[in-house]
């Protein structure tokens, strides 16, 4: 006879079998590429069956979408969080080192995430959800770009603008960082770049 803490046994193991899944193929999507993998070799990387797989995912796209999904909100959470985290407004440098040395993330994840944008480029109902997570990490750069002490140059355009511009900027060297895999020179040129973009000047004292 099931016991009332029977349910809560299942559902604790399926969700260590879902997040050994994602895990195990978050690897061999960045080794192998969404294309030439295989739930076979997702299952094996994870210790499973294909019994498994198909308990928790109807296909590989769908793992692909939900391992996507979990990943870019927890980075742009990471991102708001790190901006939130300085103690002086009016510091635009500590602002842009925080917002550079968050947006630059490990080659896995650009390999992963370059796949889900190639992906979706081709499938206009994927690209909403790639919209969706780019708008939110625009908005934490907006949010701080706004309530921060500084204010841009008129010549910087719109706080919305240098928002989109900063997230330009980024895509530009996450792609040279895949070819030359140089985390730190990447990670100054990200910093020079938002510099620039920004273009803060000191509010006047009143």
């Amino acid at each position: 006879m099931p016991t009332p803490d029977k349910p809560a046994r299942v559902t604790k193991r399926r969700a260590e079998t879902r997040a050994r899944l994602l895990d195990a193929a978050f690897g061999v999507f960045a080794e192998k590429g969404f294309g030439p993998t295989r739930i076979e070799d997702v299952c094996s990387a994870a210790g499973y069956t294909r019994g498994a797989f198909y308990s928790q995912f109807d296909s590989l796209d769908e793992l692909f979408f939900v391992l996507y999904d979990q990943r870019a909100t927890l980075i742009t959470e990471q991102v708001r969080s790190a901006l939130e985290a300085g103690e002086d407004p009016d510091d635009l440098a500590g602002f842009i080192d925080r917002l550079a040395a968050t947006l630059l993330l490990d080659r896995d994840w650009l390999l992963v995430k370059t796949d889900f944008l190639t992906h979706a480029a081709r499938k206009p109902e994927l690209a909403e959800r790639l919209v969706a997570h780019r708008a939110q990490l625009r908005a934490a750069i907006e949010a701080k770009l706004a309530g921060g002490a500084f204010a841009l140059s008129a010549s910087a355009g719109t706080i919305a603008e240098v928002a989109h511009a900063v997230v330009a900027a980024y895509d530009g060297v996450t792609v040279q960082l895949l070819l030359d895999r140089d985390q730190a020179a990447a990670r100054a040129w990200l910093g020079r770049l938002i510099t620039r973009l920004t273009a803060a000047e000191r509010r006047a004292a009143r």
